[in-house]
Parts: C-alpha cells; sequence; structure tokens
C-alpha cells in the first residue's frame, strides 16, 4: 500500500505543469491590426483559452483554445478557430517558461510554442520544422 502511494506520488511529481505562465490576457497592436489571446489559470488540469483578431472595428478571425491534462499525464493544447472541430497539438517540450505542442499530420500549422520573456508572451506557429513561422510578441493587458 505504502509502495503504491509513494509510486503515485513521485509520478505526479514527475508529471510536467500546464503553462501556467500563459495565465492572462495578452495583447499585440501593430497600427490598426490588434490580436488579443486570453488564458484562465490551470485548474482541474485544464486552461481554457480563447484569441480573437481584427483591423479596427472589423474582426479578422477568432479561436477557442484549451490546454489539458490527460489521465496519462500528457499535455494537449486542442485549436478550434472559428468554431471548427477541435485539432490536438501534443506537448513535445516544457519548461517553467516555454511549451512546444506539435501535430505533423496537420496541414499549417504543425507546430505551436509560447514563451514568457522579459514579461512579454512570444507564440509562434510554423511547420514541423520551424519553417513558414508566423510570429506573435504580446503584452501583457494593461502594460
Amino acid at each position: 500500500m505504502i509502495s503504491h502511494i509513494l509510486f503515485a506520488a513521485a509520478a505526479a511529481a514527475q508529471a510536467p505543469a500546464l503553462p501556467a505562465f500563459m495565465t492572462g490576457c495578452w495583447d499585440l497592436f501593430e497600427g490598426d491590426h490588434w490580436t488579443q489571446e486570453c488564458w484562465m489559470e490551470p485548474k482541474a488540469g485544464l486552461m481554457l483559452g480563447a484569441s480573437r483578431e481584427g483591423h479596427g472595428d472589423r474582426l479578422s478571425s477568432w479561436e477557442q483554445m484549451r490546454i489539458e491534462r490527460a489521465p496519462d499525464e500528457t499535455i494537449t493544447f486542442y485549436a478550434s478557430p472559428g468554431g471548427h472541430a477541435p485539432v490536438p497539438f501534443k506537448a513535445s517540450q516544457t519548461s517553467a517558461t516555454t511549451i512546444e505542442f506539435t501535430n505533423a499530420a496537420h496541414d499549417y500549422p504543425q507546430r505551436l510554442s509560447y514563451e514568457l520573456k522579459d514579461g512579454q508572451l512570444l507564440a509562434e506557429i510554423s511547420l514541423i520544422d520551424g519553417t513558414k513561422p508566423t510570429r506573435w510578441t504580446y503584452k501583457r493587458e494593461g502594460d
């Protein structure tokens, strides 16, 4: 019995953390072009997120997102742009301030990454090999 408890505790200690560094609302403004991405704090193995992008008062795209921990402790990012069926991306690298998700079978993007650096949230999507990147440098809302 004690060995089962110790094993469960060790497994939990080794499980990668959900990316709490992403919590909050993040903005990018370039002229009249804007992007906003907001993430709830990790709770019960789940983070919920949403983004929207536009020009001036015109919305050009939106997306619902979630990051969840499965019973086997894997972390998966689900992207649902414009309300379409969610596409899964498995976490491939994690640290206290970075996370990368991949899905080589998806057309584009195949790789998503986030990094908290100097108080900014850096986001990037690309093909699995890093080509065809699109990058965002977000500032915390209100900063």
